[in-house]
């Protein structure tokens, strides 16, 4: 669809409904088609740009994202629903105090704005107010419970059993390398793992992590392969990627049957190549 002028028969709501459908169905190339047109009309139309704005960060374009976000913000300083999806980004970008003065806006203009709410959750996790955090979670789904929904508890033992169950269907030649890898249980991966990624990955995307040497790259003439090994499991995060319980024990044993490929030697893609993306 080639992008130009509204034509006279053509209404900005009707082409921005349709912008908003393609968004909904994972077509985001076509939503920013549709706002351009609307956008040679009227280049400060604040639900065109945000539209725009969204469909950028689908694709992965995070800073056209931003700049799309801080151009409503400009022309619509009231429009809560920028200033919450800007704060989401900043959030996936590490830039943690931004992101929490474009929650205050958001909040400020909406009390009850779920994305705000569940970024600011998200935040608190880190800072170890889990109190706080769960009542942001709540708050969240009580406005939106489909788009935004609880977390599931995910316990101790649970992730102990879970962890066994996954680790014993391995053959036992792998299970015997395993043996001096502990598996350990954090909230939420620091900054320093987040940066271990290129480009450094979302804080809240990371479900697990693999430290250490992988069997590959071991030799007797390195001295790091001595190094213990971990893999390190994410409560929170894990928490979050999962609606219920029964998916929150396949996420956690893909979690586990990921990190044990990165301790095997195995790069992103031959995981993906093995269902364990």
């Amino acid at each position: 669809m080639k992008a130009g002028p509204v034509s006279a028969s053509g209404s900005m709501d009707r082409l921005l409904g349709l912008a908003e459908a393609a968004l909904e169905r994972n077509d985001p190339h076509t939503t920013l088609d549709l706002c351009a047109q609307v956008l040679e009309s009227d280049p400060t139309h604040p639900g065109a740009l945000f539209l725009s704005a969204e469909a950028l960060r689908d694709l992965g374009a995070w800073e056209q994202a931003e700049e799309g976000y801080r151009r409503v913000t400009s022309v619509a300083p009231d429009h809560s629903p920028s200033w919450s999806a800007l704060a989401s980004l900043l959030f996936d970008q590490l830039r943690f105090e931004e992101s929490r003065n474009a929650i205050n806006r958001a909040l400020r203009l909406d009390p009850g704005n779920p994305e705000a709410l569940f970024t600011r959750a998200m935040i608190r996790e880190r800072r170890g107010d889990h109190e706080g955090a769960t009542r942001d979670y709540h708050r969240a789904h009580h406005s939106d419970p489909l788009t935004w929904p609880l977390p599931v508890p995910l316990s101790d033992a649970l992730v102990e059993a879970v962890v066994e169950d996954a680790l014993r269907t391995l053959h036992p030649s792998i299970r015997a390398y395993l043996a001096n890898v502990t598996v350990i249980l954090e909230d939420v991966p620091d900054d320093e793992i987040c940066f271990d990624y290129e480009p450094p990955a979302p804080p809240g995307d990371i479900l697990g992590y693999f430290s250490g040497v992988s069997l590959a790259d071991r030799s007797i003439e390195d001295p790091w392969s001595i190094l213990p090994s971990a893999i390190v499991l994410f409560r929170c995060n894990l928490q979050r990627h999962a609606s219920d319980r029964g998916q929150l024990i396949e996420e956690l044993r893909t979690t586990v049957f990921h990190e044990v490929g990165h301790f095997l030697g195995l790069d992103e893609a031959d995981l993906e190549a093995r269902g364990l993306d």
